[in-house]
């Protein structure tokens, strides 16, 4: 044994096995050609992805064994590869078809399903990104939603951060990305407040985003949702088409935050829980800090749009 090995006792030895002390929810992944239980889906510590966040990525939800808006995700997730010149060895069909794949194998009928690429790892360390080789994956696991039954219920206590997110002339927020600090960051300020989740403002100090979501303002029947700044999200479009057919006006504009705090309802959009209400922001209700009727009107109908043909596909399972 080497004097270091005898002066350092935590040092592992040639022959130790490493345990993984964490948990993996129950799901399957796609990597390097294979299908893994998830907690054998690993990346190098030297893939950019980890080590710079150089990676874009786009998740589509399984409801009741059928994808919803699958069609809307990957032209999004194949505009992200574009814009970051990264190239992946599966066209749509093929990545529909890995994505499905994992959905029927793991069982799920409810389930979040992550499709990604990040830059690779260059094979000499090189801080060139041409020279690292891009790596797609995929999984799928149970789903999940931003909001809980009680807050889906009662509607979430939102709290607005003075973070600013990273403004458009640096990334491209269609671009959807794990650049999350900021994000992080807003949602430390909520819950030091008491609130259950964040929003943060966008560089001119109007309302922009939260972790994963886009908001929307009700006033005078109309809705609006921040229009600078944002990730133009699947579901903040669902909406805009939901108002369409509804006969509801809905624009993107400028939100300020004194708007959201004078709105009738505020509702938050994300694929992670569709269309889920605000009544509280910054410990004070939303008119009569009960979930609005415009709002549970769009719930409605985003759901029962989950069996609609002509916005899901259903998954093919074994």
């Amino acid at each position: 044994m080497s004097r270091i090995a005898q002066d350092i006792p935590f040092l592992p030895q040639v022959g130790d096995r490493h345990v993984d002390p964490h948990s993996y929810p129950d799901g399957i992944a796609f990597l390097d050609g294979q299908y893994l239980p998830m907690s054998q889906a690993k990346v190098s510590v030297l893939d950019w992805g980890f080590l710079h966040s150089d990676a874009t990525y786009d998740t589509v939800h399984v409801w009741n064994g059928r994808f919803f808006r699958l069609d809307l995700h990957l032209d999004r997730f194949f505009g992200g590869l574009d814009k970051l010149r990264m190239t992946i060895p599966f066209d749509r069909d093929g990545v529909a078809g890995i994505l499905h794949n994992c959905t029927a194998l793991s069982g799920h009928r409810a389930a979040y399903v992550e499709m990604l690429c990040t830059r690779g790892a260059s094979p000499t360390f090189s801080r060139d990104p041409r020279q690292a080789i891009n790596r797609f994956m995929a999984f799928a696991v149970p789903f999940g939603s931003v909001a809980n039954a009680e807050q889906l219920q009662r509607g979430l206590r939102v709290s607005i951060s003075d973070k600013v997110r990273i403004p458009p002339a640096s990334i491209d927020p269609a671009i959807k990305n794990y650049h999350w600090l900021d994000l992080v960051r807003g949602l430390y300020d909520a819950y030091d407040r008491g609130a259950e989740t964040a929003l943060i403002l966008d560089f001119n100090g109007n309302v922009a985003e939260g972790p994963g979501f886009n908001v929307f303002r009700v006033k005078d029947g109309r809705l609006s949702t921040p229009a600078i700044g944002v990730l133009p999200g699947i579901t903040r479009r669902t909406v805009f088409d939901l108002c369409a057919e509804a006969g509801l006006s809905a624009t993107a504009k400028d939100v300020s935050v004194a708007m959201l705090r004078g709105a009738e309802e505020v509702f938050i959009t994300s694929t992670a829980g569709g269309i889920m209400p605000v009544t509280e922001i910054d410990g004070a209700e939303i008119a009569d800090g009960k979930v609005g009727p415009i709002t549970s009107r769009l719930m409605a109908l985003y759901w029962q749009k989950h069996d609609d043909p002509d916005w899901s596909t259903p998954v093919n399972y074994p």
